[in-house]
């Protein structure tokens, strides 16, 4: 333990550290099974551990385990609603853009500043809002108490505020909850069944999340190369979009690239190479090798950022029934 200013060591905080509980990526339960589960939104943030002694302050720590209290001034004022009760809550920060859909983008802008004027300023021009799903501690253990009583605790606290929220979740209906999230705007669902503990650092399979994807045909407008053994091969296509204007960077793809496609493109790439960027708008990237927009290809992706860029675009395949190399 620290020593304290007075010589004594330091009085470990009133709650237990919790790592938070991390889910697989699958399909919605079958329809036979959806009674003995809950689902809930999923959220395009990023995950925080809500952490209070009870005495009106808190700390907010990330899934790395970094400190992040400084970083969302706005988020303090919670402390104070759950005064006199020391707690350890899960949940996901979010910015909403202004059509209220979360925005990863967005939140981007807000991550790992510290500096407080700088984060006072971000707090007033992009609030973030704190979506609460669980409670793992509250003047005691309940990792051990099933999803559904758990969730019933948290709701019995009744944290309301303008950047944090309590969102309820649709029990034995997955497919609703599957429409109602893309009618939102929201990345997917995520499954829990009723009866899971709470597992600190697991990923579980009681916790499942579907995400919603979406294929986009891109136009090739040239490569970086991969490293260690992918040396002298792509390791990411950079994707555009033709618009009237021309061609528009949105993002490098290389996950899902297969060996044998990294070397086939290769080969194409060695006969369309190009001088300068297709692109009519800049590609913020080192290491650059410029092809003649020939080459079209169909990736998937979960949406867009507010910047015009791709999210968690992976490679499908080639379009030879879209590419122009005659």
């Amino acid at each position: 333990m620290a020593p304290t200013p007075g010589g004594g060591a330091a009085a470990p905080p009133p709650y237990p550290v919790i790592r938070p509980m991390l889910a697989v990526l699958g399909p919605l339960p079958p329809d036979h099974e959806q009674a003995a589960w809950a689902f809930e939104a999923k959220w395009d943030g990023a995950r925080c551990i809500v952490n209070t002694p009870g005495d009106g302050t808190l700390r907010l720590v990330t899934r790395a385990g970094n400190d992040a209290t400084a970083t969302y001034p706005e988020l303090s004022p919670l402390g104070e609603q759950l005064r006199g009760r020391p707690a350890v809550l899960d949940g996901e920060v979010v910015v909403l853009d202004p059509a209220g859909r979360p925005d990863f983008g967005l939140l981007q802008r807000r991550m790992g500043v510290l500096n407080p004027r700088r984060t006072a300023r971000l707090a007033m021009e992009l609030p973030v809002q704190l979506v609460l799903f669980d409670v793992m501690y509250l003047g005691g253990p309940l990792l051990d108490a099933p999803y559904h009583e758990r969730r019933a605790v948290l709701e019995g606290l009744g944290l309301d505020g303008p950047n944090w929220s309590v969102p309820g979740y649709l029990a034995g209906h997955g497919r609703r909850a599957w429409d109602a999230a893309l009618h939102g705007g929201l990345e997917g669902v995520m499954a829990k069944r009723l009866s899971s503990p709470y597992l600190p650092g697991v990923r579980s399979d009681d916790w499942v999340k579907t995400k919603y994807l979406q294929t986009l045909d891109i136009v090739i407008g040239g490569w970086t190369e991969g490293r260690g053994a992918l040396g002298g091969l792509p390791g990411s296509v950079l994707a555009g979009v033709a618009e009237p204007a021309g061609l528009r960077f949105v993002g490098a793809v290389g996950s899902g690239l297969s060996d044998h496609e990294r070397q086939e493109l290769a080969r194409y790439f060695g006969v369309i190479p190009l001088d300068r960027s297709p692109f009519v708008n800049a590609v913020e990237l080192t290491g650059v090798h410029w092809a003649e927009p020939r080459l079209v290809a169909e990736i998937a992706f979960s949406g867009w950022t507010s910047a015009g860029r791709i999210r968690h675009p992976v490679w499908h395949r080639l379009r030879p029934d879209l590419t122009r190399l005659g």
